[in-house]
């Protein structure tokens, strides 16, 4: 029973040693230069150690939930490509009427402006 989980088991342990190298050999031989630059908030769109009751933009919130829609979107290709050659013509104009629909979206959503940064 051992001998079927081995090549799995030998797998787990070489890749979980490998992370823990790249990690510890980083973080040994990586650059330590912290700059104000390097310090002060990434991305969040506000100063993270304000007032909580503060006007905040909303603008970064909408730009990370259109990516995630998008990007979940297109996560439905995947499978698709796997089973292509198996899929018949019903599959394929459905996945292009999909496609297509998507590709309107993106483009309205380009037209309003949603994804400019002002």
């Amino acid at each position: 029973m051992l001998g079927e989980y081995l090549p799995i088991l030998l797998f787990l342990i070489v890749s979980a040693g490998i992370g823990i190298a790249l990690l510890v050999i980083g973080s040994l031989l990586g650059p330590r230069q912290p700059s104000a630059e390097k310090l002060s908030p990434y991305e969040c769109g506000f100063e993270a150690f304000e007032d909580a009751r503060m006007r905040f933009d909303v603008r970064y919130y909408l730009i990370a939930i259109l990516f995630i829609v998008f990007d979940l979107e297109i996560a439905f290709l995947f499978p698709w490509a796997v089973v292509f050659k198996d899929l018949g013509m019903q599959a394929i104009v459905a996945m292009t009427i999909f496609l297509g629909i998507l590709v309107v979206g993106f483009v309205y959503e380009w037209k309003k402006g949603a994804l400019d940064w002002e």
